[in-house]
């Protein structure tokens, strides 16, 4: 059995012992490799970022640059389909995270002409749960990643490019330095 909210597999939970002194019955143990994000390890991550400017810089020469909008960090696994990219370009470009006439947030990226600022971040992969040095073991080796992010950023564009959203980008794999004004703040985290 499954629970939906954490998931863990109720079978790979195993009682340990009574623990002396407590009011509890058990101890359990629960592997580590039952202790998963909701959406499963192998899913496009996203950071975003609202944003009054923003722009990536690689050796001193800016890459993207955008004004009102979204500055993305996305990370891929190499589970991540063309449909989770889909929707996940189709959430971030309906986010209605910007404030309206009453300061709420009811408007999307287009209500603003905003635009949307794509780095791509390999680190939100990063788990730290053993040792002092992140293991990325999860994120998608370059050979997989940059397909995955090339047709992300398409996506992006195309399905924005109705709506008058234009998109800029990092360059993957690059040492890049990014510089945000972050309005708010608002901070979201998106995983599918």
């Amino acid at each position: 059995m499954r629970n939906a909210e954490c998931g863990i597999d109720r079978a790979t939970v195993e009682p340990r012992s009574e623990l002396a002194g407590s009011t509890s019955a058990l101890q359990f143990r629960i592997p580590h490799s039952a202790l998963r994000i909701r959406g499963g390890a192998g899913a496009v991550r996203v950071v975003l970022q609202r944003v009054s400017r923003a722009e990536v810089r690689v050796n001193g020469r800016v890459t993207g640059r955008i004004g009102v909008g979204f500055l993305v960090l996305a990370g891929f696994a190499p589970s991540d389909t063309a449909d989770t990219l889909a929707w996940m370009a189709d959430k971030l470009l309906g986010l209605r995270v910007f404030g309206d006439a009453e300061g709420k947030m009811n408007l999307a990226l287009a209500d603003v002409h905003g635009a949307v600022l794509v780095v791509s971040q390999f680190t939100l992969y990063g788990d730290v749960q053993k040792g002092r040095r992140p293991s990325f073991i999860d994120a998608a080796p370059p050979d997989v990643a940059i397909p995955l992010y090339d047709r992300f950023v398409a996506l992006m564009r195309e399905r924005g490019a109705g709506s008058g959203v234009q998109v800029a980008t990092g360059e993957f794999g690059a040492m890049m330095e990014v510089e945000l004004v972050n309005d708010g703040p608002v901070t979201l985290i998106l995983e599918k």
